[in-house]
C-alpha cells in the first residue's frame, strides 16, 4: 500500500479512527534527512501489510507536529488505538531495520 499524505482533515478518520497500527513520518522538503529517509517510509508502506504509514508535511500540517510534540524532524512515530506508542528520531544507517524493530512489538 502506498504512504497516505496525513492532513488536519484527514487525521481522524486516517490515524485515530484506524483498526491498524498507523507509522507517521513527520517531515519536510527542505530537510536533506527526511528526503533521505522517505524513500524507506515508502518501502515499509508497500511491504508492511499489517500498519498503515502515513507522511505529515509539518510546513503544511503545523497543528499536527504541535500534536505530537514535533521539534526536531524527522520523526517517525507509531500510534496504536489513536495513542502514540513509539517513535525514533532522525536519520542514521540502517533506518529500515531501526523502524522496523522499533514497530515489532506493536503488530500483533
Amino acid at each position: 500500500m502506498k504512504a497516505l499524505i496525513i492532513t488536519s482533515d484527514n487525521f481522524e478518520a486516517e490515524v485515530i479512527n484506524s483498526t491498524k497500527p498507523v507509522l507517521l513520518d513527520f517531515w519536510a522538503t527542505w530537510c536533506p534527512p527526511c528526503v533521505m529517509i522517505g524513500p524507506i517510509v515508502d518501502e515499509i508502506a508497500a511491504e508492511q501489510e499489517a500498519v498503515r504509514v502515513g507522511k505529515v508535511n509539518v510546513e503544511d500540517a503545523p497543528e499536527l507536529a504541535e500534536k505530537f510534540g514535533v521539534t526536531n524532524i524527522p520523526l517517525l512515530v507509531l500510534v496504536k488505538n489513536g495513542k502514540p506508542v513509539a517513535q525514533v528520531e532522525g536519520y542514521r544507517p540502517g533506518q529500515k531495520e531501526i523502524i522496523l524493530e522499533m514497530m515489532a512489538p506493536f503488530l500483533n
